[in-house]
């Protein structure tokens, strides 16, 4: 084993120093009794309450919650039926091409991505809302959760199903009741990951919104242009708040599914 030396120490402290630092001023100054960001006058709570009278602010956060959750849901089943078929379909004609436009999103621009979107939207007359922000969104966060349900599929012991199906079990049983449970984790973590570039997109949602499906990210970079202010610390603070309690529900949530498929490995090679 390697020992664990100064120079592992150091870089790991300035490493996280230089992640979580700023976070943790912004929560501190969120409590701030100055409107001044920079100028501390003491502990208050006011601007979370200020936060929750200002309408404009929470019904941004509705339609990027709303958005998040339906886009993420939408890119969770396409993504993990689209893994399905690079795992499970062998060669098939048209497979670079098919896997080419599964993961083309990953490397494409985000610019390009809001752009050609609009265009799309422009030439079939669609209206710009929150209907083009969830069909924005799902496009691009499907290819991750491709990704990451591709490579817990790779690894899948097929002989599970067939035991299912040697039990009487159809198709869609033996799907339900072993394949789910075991990609569990994986589907997880692609909601999650997809929920979470939604939350956090500005660049493609600037593109596909309209004039009365202003997200959170977006009224966030309306604000700052004008200047900093404390509401905008308080609104960061309780994302980050539910992020963390996001996180952790998640990570136990993995262990359960974790420890409920090696249980179902165990029973199947008994």
């Amino acid at each position: 084993m390697r020992r664990f030396t100064w120079f592992n120490t150091i870089s790991l402290t300035l490493g996280f120093a230089f992640l979580y630092i700023p976070i943790l001023i912004l929560v501190i100054y969120s409590f701030n009794a100055s409107k001044l960001v920079t100028v501390w006058a003491g502990f208050s709570t006011q601007w979370y309450g200020e936060l929750l009278r200002n309408e404009a602010f929470l019904d941004a956060a509705w339609v990027t919650l709303k958005v998040a959750v339906i886009s993420s849901t939408i890119a969770t089943v396409l993504g993990t039926m689209a893994a399905f078929v690079l795992v499970r379909s062998g060669r098939f004609f048209g497979r670079t091409l098919f896997s080419g436009m599964i993961y083309a999103p990953l490397v494409m621009p985000e610019v390009i991505t809001g752009l050609s979107l609009l265009l799309l939207f422009i030439a079939i007359g669609l209206e710009r809302g929150v209907f083009t922000i969830v069909l924005a969104h799902a496009t691009f966060s499907m290819c991750y959760v491709s990704v990451v349900v591709s490579s817990r599929m790779a690894s899948f012991d097929e002989s599970l199903e067939e035991a299912a199906y040697d039990l009487g079990c159809t198709g869609w049983d033996a799907f339900k009741s072993v394949t789910l449970p075991i990609i569990a984790p994986a589907v997880i973590s692609g909601w999650l990951l997809a929920f979470t570039l939604s939350l956090d997109d500005l660049v493609i949602a600037s593109f596909t919104s309209g004039p009365s499906s202003t997200t959170l990210p977006i009224k966030i970079y309306s604000s700052v242009r004008l200047g900093v202010s404390p509401e905008i610390n308080a609104l960061s603070t309780i994302i980050i708040g539910l992020v963390t309690v996001g996180v952790l529900v998640a990570s136990v949530t993995s262990k359960r599914a974790i420890a409920l498929q090696r249980q179902q490995e165990r029973n199947a090679a008994g």
